[in-house]
């Protein structure tokens, strides 16, 4: 599975959106990505990589470019 595929994952798992969803998504454009639905979302990225975000980086995440944005700068995971 790629990166690109367990990053859309979390996004499709965490806020039961559709794929097609995904580009331009931003945070509380949805009812599910509101403040619990976020920490649901960053929970199963970090289940996904293996990581665990900063809090300067869960605040900043505010859409689904700026994640990918974000992973790739601070947690060297590639696209």
């Amino acid at each position: 599975m790629s990166n690109l595929e367990k990053y859309d994952g979390a996004f499709i798992e965490a806020l039961e959106v559709e794929k097609e969803q995904l580009e331009g998504l931003e945070y509380q454009q949805i009812p599910s990505w509101d403040s619990v639905g976020h920490m649901e979302l960053v929970a199963a990225i970090e289940d996904a990589f293996d990581i665990m975000m900063d809090t300067d980086d869960i605040i900043d995440f505010s859409s689904y470019e700026k994640g990918k944005e974000i992973l790739a700068q601070n947690y060297n995971i590639e696209f």
